[in-house]
């Protein structure tokens, strides 16, 4: 794999650095903090062995952190209350190269499908690069064995289909700070869970095809930076179980190819986009409903406040919020009303 990388400018950031503290056995637990360095100056030098290691449950934070390195592991997160944090976004970064829909030939869930898997609750990440690199290293498409195809058993495996560089099953209550997710095709970021998730992302980028930032549930989006390099959407929300969820972006930035659209739905969703900026490459196209079986009970309830386009404003994302809101009113304890805080805790 070439470790030569080109992306669109993000954000540099300090380190924190950390010392291994053991758990006491048979009274409160005191912080665990592991260091994890790939050229072998940590407790570790593997993210995954580091994982493997903490306690299946803990009353305070398990801290594992990442000294800079290119980190070529798949890692699955079971445990919670754990916070992944590297020594510097640029240089810390975790990657593979995996196709969903190849990974879905052989294996009947998600359950791997993505660089970072998370199946627990309590997660935070800081200043970590995350990478799904298939599509930015295969440049064709290619035809692959499909055992669960029960026709033909191939498929064709697209160098701009799904690929996950960060996928949750099940969880909620995740956190990044200053963390890059990165892809080439669709679905880069993908925090799922419709019944009570919730996730927040401050200071991040996003990169990647379609609906590349897609979250189901409740989601937070604070000065981040989104750049589509193809598909038809780059973000995307799943709000189907419950009227309240949403899709919150404040003070965020969307940029990519000439001609890139900003959203779509195909679920009952809901946007709130404030102080959003939009570069001059966008189209003018607003969020839009892709045709569908599916009902959707809550109508069309997509919302702007003070967004604006470099070389002019579209008409359709002028301010226009549901009744009885202002921009005041949307903050964090109000998307997720008051049952979590991320805090600035590790900020």
């Amino acid at each position: 794999m070439s470790t030569v990388r080109k992306y669109k400018p993000f954000y540099l950031f300090a380190m924190t650095s950390f010392a291994l503290c053991p758990a006491a056995h048979g009274e409160k637990s005191p912080p665990i903090k592991i260091t994890v360095d790939i050229n072998g100056n940590g407790n570790f030098k593997s993210i995954q062995a580091a994982l493997n290691s903490l306690p299946d449950s803990s009353n305070e934070p398990g801290t594992i952190f990442i000294r800079n390195g290119i980190y070529p592991e798949k890692i699955f997160i079971t445990k919670g209350n754990i916070v992944l944090q590297g020594e510097s976004v640029t240089n810390t970064i975790i990657t593979q190269d995996i196709a969903r829909d190849e990974w879905r030939c052989d294996h009947p869930d998600d359950w791997g499908v993505a660089t970072v898997n998370i199946k627990a609750s309590d997660i935070t990440l800081i200043n970590l690069t995350i990478e799904n690199g298939y599509g930015l290293h295969t440049k064709q498409n290619r035809t692959a064995f499909c055992q669960l195809d029960s026709v033909t058993h191939q498929k064709v495996i697209r160098t701009d289909g799904h690929q996950m560089a960060l996928r949750t099953m099940l969880g909620t209550r995740l956190k990044a700070i200053r963390c890059r997710f990165i892809a080439f095709g669709g679905d880069t970021v993908s925090p799922w869970n419709v019944d009570n998730g919730m996730f927040y992302f401050k200071d991040c980028d996003m990169q990647g095809g379609v609906d590349f930032y897609c979250p189901r549930g409740w989601a937070w989006a604070e000065n981040c930076h989104f750049y589509a390099t193809t598909g038809p959407a780059s973000i995307w929300h799943d709000g189907s179980k419950d009227p309240d969820s949403k899709s919150v972006f404040r003070n965020c930035f969307f940029d990519g190819y000439d001609g890139f659209k900003l959203g779509r739905y195909h679920r009952d969703s809901q946007f709130f986009l404030i102080d959003c900026n939009f570069s001059k490459a966008m189209a003018d196209t607003d969020i839009y409903l892709v045709p569908t079986t599916n009902v959707i009970q809550w109508g069309r309830r997509v919302y702007y406040y003070n967004c604006h386009r470099t070389a002019g404003d579209y008409a359709w994302h002028t301010n226009h919020l549901p009744a009885g809101i202002t921009e005041k009113d949307i903050t964090v304890p109000w998307l997720f009303k008051n049952k979590w805080n991320p805090g600035t805790q590790n900020e």
